[in-house]
């Protein structure tokens, strides 16, 4: 077995799933002072907490199809517009279950990084 050297790329952590990726930007938004539950918002409201979160993961941006299709499996209501609507053409809505989920997985994932 051969020693790792100095200049070996070590291995990064796992790559977080999509519904990791957009938790986490759902609780970025509301630690912004903004209201997430129970409104129906633009995707492109969204856009800056998603890459926001795939910043903090070290990941590429999520597009609109990966983002929505995690939308919809963590419960959020997804509304496709016109495209002439929107550069992003979705209408997002937030049940406040899963608002409150994503608020607290991010306090919980600031919180761990603070002491790390």
């Amino acid at each position: 077995m051969r020693q790792p050297s100095l200049f070996d790329v070590q291995p990064k952590s796992p790559t977080p799933d999509d519904a990791a990726i957009v938790l986490h930007a759902l609780g970025d938004f509301q630690s912004r002072g903004k209201v997430l539950a129970e409104r129906e918002l633009p995707l492109d409201r969204l856009r800056g907490a998603l890459r926001r979160a795939a910043e903090a993961y070290g990941v590429d941006e999520l597009d609109d199809e990966r983002a929505v299709a995690a939308l919809q499996d963590l419960g959020a209501q997804v509304k496709r517009v016109p495209s002439f609507f929107a550069k992003h053409p979705y209408r997002v809505t937030v049940p406040k279950e899963l608002a409150e989920r994503a608020r607290r997985a991010y306090e919980e994932l600031a919180a761990t990084r603070k002491r790390a």
